[in-house]
């Protein structure tokens, strides 16, 4: 039985997570209800505005409490320490994951891909590998595991261009946009230069079919009653990147994510073709 909190917390979290994980039998949806729940909750705490910093820091000190034994009574926590000791994650996964979440606080830019693949890994590519030993799948999957997830929050990242801009970041190497002609990723900067913002969204672009399609060549790997909801959440992002890539400034002028029908009818097509 799923906890309410946790419930909850992946509900108004994610529309495509949320609605592609019903589709996975009820033990391995339980368990990705308590993975999403922990992650999503240490990401709100620096997102919020203003940052909810002490509130984080209390958040990893109870998760280190929960690590050592002790029962927090914080149940997205101790949901999260249970499924992590069944499970086998190499804790220093949730410590890479954490690590990206407090340099939220701090950091707003990268100057190179190298130095944003840093934060990339612990922010979404131990999340693949967290998914593939809630999944039990074999180590070969791991560096597709790890592609999906930075795949994924790749297009977010896109996606999200304005909305992070407003939370003072900006999650594109400042490399690649002075090599675009670009001072900044801003609504202003866009319209003043559409053809360049428009020609370094759809760079940012590739790179993340790139990651895409080396996580898909490990889809192999995933049985076929988890092929579905995974392959669906897969195809929702490709959809996103299809749309910003059609009208990159839309990411100026409205939040694209699939509607409930899109997902719900992706995960059906999906069904018949497993």
């Amino acid at each position: 039985m799923i906890d309410r909190t946790i419930y909850g917390i992946f509900r108004r979290g994610s529309r495509t997570y949320f609605y592609s994980t019903l589709f996975f039998p009820p033990g391995v949806r339980e368990d990705v209800f308590s993975l999403y729940s922990f992650v999503r909750t240490a990401d709100d705490y620096v997102d919020a505005v203003p940052q909810e910093v002490e509130e984080f820091y209390a958040f990893t000190d109870r998760y280190a409490m929960a690590m050592a034994g002790e029962a927090t009574g914080d149940v997205v926590i101790d949901s999260f320490v249970e499924l992590s000791g069944r499970k086998g994650f190499d804790p220093a996964w949730t410590t890479a994951f954490l690590r990206s979440m407090e340099s939220d606080i701090t950091v707003g830019s990268y100057r190179t891909i190298r130095d944003l693949e840093g934060y990339l890994y612990g922010s979404s590519g131990v999340i693949g590998l967290m998914m593939a030993r809630v999944l039990d799948l074999p180590p070969e999957s791991y560096p597709a595991a790890q592609n999906l997830g930075r795949a994924m929050q790749y297009v977010n990242f896109i996606r999200d261009i304005a909305e992070d801009l407003a939370l003072g970041r900006t999650y594109f190497p400042h490399q690649e946009m002075e090599a675009f002609g670009l001072d900044d990723l801003s609504a202003i900067s866009a319209s003043r230069n559409p053809r360049r913002f428009a020609a370094f969204v759809r760079f940012q672009l590739r790179r993340y079919r790139e990651w895409q399609e080396g996580a898909e060549a490990g889809f192999r790997y995933i049985p076929r009653r988890y092929r579905i909801p995974i392959r669906t959440a897969s195809d929702m992002y490709r959809w996103t990147a299809r749309t910003i890539e059609r009208d990159p400034a839309v990411v100026h002028r409205r939040k694209v994510k699939p509607s409930v029908i899109r997902i719900v009818s992706g995960a059906a097509s999906n069904t018949l073709k497993a």
